[in-house]
């Protein structure tokens, strides 16, 4: 069964490849490539898959990055440069965890399918909304972030069980509780500290979080990644740099480092999530009361000329 999910895995990358090698060449051709540091994405690349692996999480480190290193990502395109960028280092955790970890096929099977189908319709909405929004939705998602991810910290979060596999209507509620999760990806809310949290509650070994949660984003990611490459909804050479970096990342961590004390670490990374997400709804704040007063102009405007 594990064959067929790997096939399924690799079909899926080969498609997106060939949307993405196909969109980026014609891109490059007309000259219109992101200006982008190699050095400072493929530095972040890095650093957040590298944390990934180790169950940190990266679209909400990647986020904060963008903003302190000034990489130069629009916030219209982050979510598709997350999920565009991030693609490939998952696939790789994905099948490295799935080797290392057993969960029941059923199980793992239905949820990864669920999050994958959330995501394509996902990511058809969140593409094509403007910057306003996508910094709203952004900031509202960090903030969620933030509070699952402090929860998790203060070990506040259901504790888990013993289980590799789940059945009626628990089965159930983890379908469709992945299918929202996979969703709600597309906008930048991270899958890992939900998707946690939801398997935790469900009574599953916490072990089993990571083949579900990197086995339900290798999934997702390639189907939800071409609705944002097809609607260019990201930076592409920002994406190529991070995704090759990212999978560096994922290999050091996964077979050199395999475990770090990273209490501090995930402090730090809940300070920033927070911090970017108050500067994101800041921003979109200043935006829509800026969009207003103008609108208010134009409307006395009008209303002068008519008199």
């Amino acid at each position: 069964m594990l064959n067929i999910i790997r096939i399924v895995w690799a079909g899926l990358m080969a498609f997106y490849y060939y949307v993405f090698i196909k969109d980026y060449k014609k891109v490059k051709a007309a000259g219109q490539l992101d200006e982008i540091s190699v050095a400072k994405v493929g530095t972040v690349g890095f650093i957040t898959n590298f944390f990934d692996t180790l169950g940190i999480g990266s679209f909400a480190p990647t986020v904060a990055f963008n903003k302190f290193m000034k990489l130069g990502v629009r916030d219209k395109e982050l979510p598709g440069f997350l999920n565009v960028g991030d693609t490939l280092p998952v696939m790789c955790e994905a099948v490295i965890f799935t080797t290392v970890i057993a969960v029941e096929p059923v199980t793992l099977i239905t949820m990864l399918a669920a999050a994958a189908i959330g995501s394509y319709l996902g990511a058809g909405i969140i593409s094509k909304l403007d910057e306003l929004k996508i910094q709203k939705i952004m900031g509202f998602a960090l903030l969620v972030t933030g509070v699952l991810m402090t929860l998790s910290a203060l070990n506040l979060m259901p504790g888990g069980g013993t289980a590799i596999g789940l059945t009626g209507g628990k089965l159930v509620i983890g379908i469709v509780g992945n299918f929202i999760l996979g969703a709600l990806m597309t906008a930048g809310i991270g899958l890992y500290a939900p998707c946690m949290a939801l398997v935790y509650f469900l009574g599953l070994s916490p072990q089993v979080a990571f083949p579900i949660m990197m086995g339900s984003c290798a999934t997702l990611m390639p189907v939800c990644s071409v609705k944002f490459i097809k609607e260019g909804a990201y930076p592409r050479k920002a994406v190529l740099v991070l995704s090759l970096f990212g999978a560096i990342g994922v290999f050091i961590a996964a077979y050199i480092v395999k475990s770090l004390p990273l209490i501090m670490l995930r402090w730090l990374v809940i300070v920033v999530v927070f911090y970017t997400s108050g500067s994101m709804l800041l921003s979109a704040n200043k935006a829509s009361n800026k969009e207003s007063a103008g609108n208010t102009e134009g409307a006395g405007n009008s209303d002068s000329e008519d008199k």
